[in-house]
Order: C-alpha cells, then structure tokens, then sequence
C-alpha cells in the first residue's frame, strides 16, 4: 500500500491533519497533470496550472463528506474536479455579464465566426455528461486521458482493468464523442 493511499484511508477516517500531509504528496504530480490539460487551452487563457490545482485541491479537501478509496479513486476525482473547474471558467467567460463572448471585430479584416475554445470546451463537456449517463467507464477513461493527460496504460493502471479493455472504451468513447461533436450538415 501506497504512502498516498495510507494517507487517503486517514483522510476518510476524518483525521484533518492527514489531508495535510496529502497535497505535499501529490501536488507535484497534479501540478504536471494541469500543466498538461493547459497546454490544450486557448492561448488567452487566465487560468494558470498551479490555480487550477489549488482550486481543484480545494473543492476535494473541502468536502468534509468526502471518501476517496483508493489512489485511483483520488485522482479521478481531481480529474472531475478540473474538468468542472475549466468548464465553469468557459461559462464564466460566455456569461452576458462578461460580454457573453462578444469581441470587437475589424469590418477591413472580417472573416467567417469560428468555433471558440470556450464554445469547444462547453460542447465536450455536455457530450461527455451525456456519455456518462450511457457508460460511466467510457466517460471516466475520457476524462482521465482528455482533462488530465494519463496514458492508456496508466488509467488502466489506476483502474484495476487489462490495457486492453481501457483501448476498446477509449476507441468507443472517441468515436462516440466524435459523430456527436461533429457539426452538423
């Protein structure tokens, strides 16, 4: 057993000094894993890595409800905590109050209205709460490898499943989210 996992078994027996001796353990590795969903991110974005681990970090050590079984366990949970995190920071960004994603255009230059990130980001989310609801590992082997970068090998790692069985969700999911983003005719 794990020092992180001896940790987590603590942290669920409600010992409030256990969750501090957690992030030490593990803040590098979520740090890397943000690090890696950034990169993916629009080029203005305001949302650093290492806010995206502290706000993550507080929404699972805040939740004094909160039970992680296992290693895996914790790291999914981070995974939705920054996936709900960037999807709020989309909405926030599109809100009216915000300007609602409107942006000065120059008429000399006007071009055709693409897709943006935060338009992009919205839709997977939406498609992914929907495949959820249809097959819950598939969603949860997208969110590990799209929200938080894992390979194959590692999520199957953390899962307890074979290699195999995470490249036959990863392929489904793909091409399940692909023919639902897809625009349409």
């Amino acid at each position: 057993m794990s020092e992180v996992t001896r940790i987590l078994d603590r942290v669920s027996q409600g010992e409030a000094q256990a969750a501090e001796e957690l992030l030490p353990l593990v803040y590098e590795e979520l740090r890397k894993l943000a690090a890696f969903k950034m990169v993916n991110e629009a080029p203005g974005q305001t949302l650093q890595p290492t806010a995206l681990v502290h706000e993550a970090w507080l929404r699972l050590a805040g939740n004094v409800n909160q039970h992680w079984d296992n290693r895996a366990h914790f790291f999914a949970a981070a995974a939705e905590a920054m996936r709900r995190i960037l999807v709020d920071n989309a909405r926030r960004k599109r809100a009216l109050r915000h300007g609602g994603g409107q942006e000065r255009v120059n008429l000399t230059n006007l071009e055709i209205a693409a897709q943006s990130e935060d338009d992009r980001m919205l839709a997977i989310s939406e498609a992914l709460e929907e495949l959820a609801r249809l097959d819950a590992c598939q969603a949860e082997v997208v969110k590990l490898r799209f929200f938080i970068g894992l390979k194959l090998e590692e999520i199957a790692a953390l899962q307890g499943v074979s290699e195999k069985t995470v490249q036959r969700q990863w392929t489904h999911a793909r091409v399940w989210l692909f023919d639902r983003l897809r625009p349409g005719p």
